[in-house]
C-alpha cells in the first residue's frame, strides 16, 4: 500500500493531526486484535470530528471479515477496502476526493490475488532487513483459525519473481531478509518447493541471511533439514508453532501432528543442527482441554528446551469450527494455564541463555537500544525480528546493518547483553 500511495504522490506525515489522510490498516484474526484496531478506527473519528476535511480510510482483514457491519456501524468512515484492494489503493482514494455520493464505500472481493515482484513497494522495516512474503492464503484447516477465509486458499508467489525481489533487497544492502507466509513448508510453484527456492536464492543473491517463519511441523523436510545445516547463510532458527502436544486436543484442533511426532521432529532438527534455535507458539484453553493435557505441554518445554515460545489462550471467534465443541474453559481458567505455562518457559529460556555466557556469537546491530543512547540492539540468528529478545552491545564500535561478532558477558530471562569481539 504504501509503495502504491507514494507513487501516485502521498506521503507520510507521521502526524495523524497534520494527515489529509488517515490510513487505518487492521487485523481481524482474534478479538483482541478486532478491539484493538476499532480503537484506532474511533480514534481517528474523533480527529474528523475536529477536522471534517480528514479521509479515513480502513483495510485489512477486520474489513473483510466485518465489512458490512462496519459500514453501517461506523458512519464517518469513507472508504473501506478488504484484504484484495490494497493494489489499488490510489485510485479508490481517488474517486474518494471526487467526493462523489454514488461511489461505494466499500469494496470486497474473494481472497485470489498474489503479491508481485513489479508491484511497487516501499519497506517500512530498517533499510538493513526486510520480509519477503513466498506466498498467501492458507489451505489448513484448524478449527481455531479463520485465516482461510479472510486471505483465502494458499497460493505461492513464482521462483524467478521471487529471486527478483531477494536481488533488489540485495542491490539496496539489505543484509537480512526474513521469508514469511502462512506456512512456508506448503509453498509450491510447479514442481518446485520451498527448498528448490532457498537454493536459488542462495545461488543468485548474496543475502548474509535468510530467515523462515512459520514452517507448519508435519512437513519440514529432511531436504530442509540438510539445506539448512550446509548452508551458512540459512540462518539455523526454525519457527514452527506446535500450538499443542496433547493427541486428544490435536485431533479436535484439526492438526496432523502428534505428541510422538512432535519430539520425534524435535530430535530429527537437532540431528542435523546441534545448535538450532527453535521457536513455537501454543494455545491453551481449548475447548474440553484439561489440566492434564496441559502437563503435555509442561513437559514437552522442559525436556525440548524451545530457545522461544509464545502462549496464547484460546478465542471463540465467531466462523470458526472449535467455537461449536462443548466443554469451553472458563477465562480464569486459561489465564491461569496462560501464567502457568508462560513461568515455566521464563525458566527455561533464562537457564538457556545462561549457557550462552561466555560465547561469542554473530549478531546484525538494528542501532541504538530503544532503551537508553548507551547500548546499542542487535539479534543473533535465534532472535526473530520484533518478536524475540534482542543481544545489547555495551562495549565496542560498530553500525545499525553490520553483522558482527559479539562475547556474551551476561544474560537475562530473554536478553543478552555483551561486547563486540571483531567485525566480521
Amino acid at each position: 500500500m504504501l509503495g502504491c500511495l507514494y507513487e501516485a504522490g502521498c506521503y507520510s506525515s507521521g502526524n495523524p493531526e497534520e494527515a489529509d489522510i488517515l490510513l487505518v490498516n487492521t487485523c481481524g484474526f482474534i478479538q483482541p486484535a478486532v478491539e484493538e484496531a476499532i480503537e484506532e478506527i474511533l480514534f481517528c473519528c474523533r480527529l474528523k470530528e475536529k477536522d471534517p476535511t480528514k479521509i479515513i480510510v480502513v483495510t485489512g482483514c477486520l474489513v473483510q471479515r466485518y465489512g458490512h457491519e462496519l459500514l453501517e456501524e461506523l458512519p464517518e468512515v469513507d472508504f473501506f477496502i478488504g484484504t484484495e484492494g490494497f493494489a489499488e489503493i490510489a485510485r479508490y482514494l481517488a474517486l474518494i476526493t471526487r467526493n462523489d455520493p454514488s461511489d461505494e464505500k466499500l469494496v470486497l472481493f474473494e481472497p485470489v490475488s498474489i503479491m508481485q515482484s513489479d508491484w511497487p513497494r516501499y519497506p517500512s522495516t530498517p533499510r538493513h532487513r526486510a520480509y519477503l512474503k513466498i506466498m498467501e492464503g492458507c489451505s489448513n484447516k484448524c478449527t481455531f483459525c479463520i485465516i482461510p477465509f479472510l486471505r483465502g486458499g494458499v497460493r505461492s508467489r513464482g521462483v524467478e519473481d521471487l529471486v527478483t525481489e531477494a536481488k533488489r533487497f540485495a542491490d539496496k544492502g539489505v543484509r537480512e531478509i526474513t521469508l514469511i507466509g502462512q506456512d512456508l513448508t506448503s509453498y509450491s510453484s510447479g514442481q518446485k518447493d520451498l527448498t528448490f527456492l532457498l537454493q536459488s536464492m542462495l545461488a543468485s543473491t548474496g543475502i548474509d541471511w535468510i530467515r523462515l517463519l512459520y514452517l507448519y511441523p508435519d512437513k519440514v523436510s529432511d531436504n530442509l533439514l540438510k539445506l539448512m545445516a550446509s548452508e551458512e547463510r540459512l540462518l539455523p532458527c526454525l519457527d514452527i508453532p506446535f500450538q499443542h502436544v496433547s493427541d486428544r486436543i490435536l485431533k479436535k484442533m484439526g492438526r496432523k501432528t502428534r505428541e510422538s511426532a512432535a519430539y520425534k521432529l524435535i530430535d530429527r532438527i537437532r540431528g542435523y543442527m546441534p545448535e538450532a534455535g527453535i521457536r513455537s507458539t501454543f494455545m491453551v484453553g481449548f475447548p474440553g482441554e484439561t489440566d492434564r493435557d496441559v502437563e503435555s505441554i509442561a513437559r514437552f518445554l522442559r525436556e525440548c528446551r524451545l530457545d522461544n515460545v509464545g502462549i496464547f489462550t484460546f478465542f471463540n471467534e465467531e466462523g470458526c469450527a472449535a467455537g461449536k465443541l462443548p466443554d469451553h474453559n472458563p477465562e480464569e481458567v486459561k489465564r491461569d494455564r496462560y501464567e502457568y505455562l508462560m513461568e515455566l518457559q521464563a525458566e527455561i529460556s533464562l537457564k538457556k541463555n545462561r549457557e550462552k555466557v561466555g560465547r561469542i556469537m554473530p549478531v546484525l546491530v538494528e542501532g541504538v537500544s530503544s532503551e537508553t543512547d548507551f547500548l546499542l540492539e542487535a539479534r543473533a540468528p535465534f532472535q526473530a525480528p520484533e518478536i524475540d529478545g534482542l543481544v545489547y552491545i555495551n562495549e565496542g564500535r560498530c553500525n545499525a546493518g553490520d553483522i558482527v561478532n559479539v562475547l556474551i558477558t551476561e544474560s537475562h530471562f530473554y536478553d543478552l547483553v555483551g561486547s563486540v569481539a571483531d567485525k566480521r
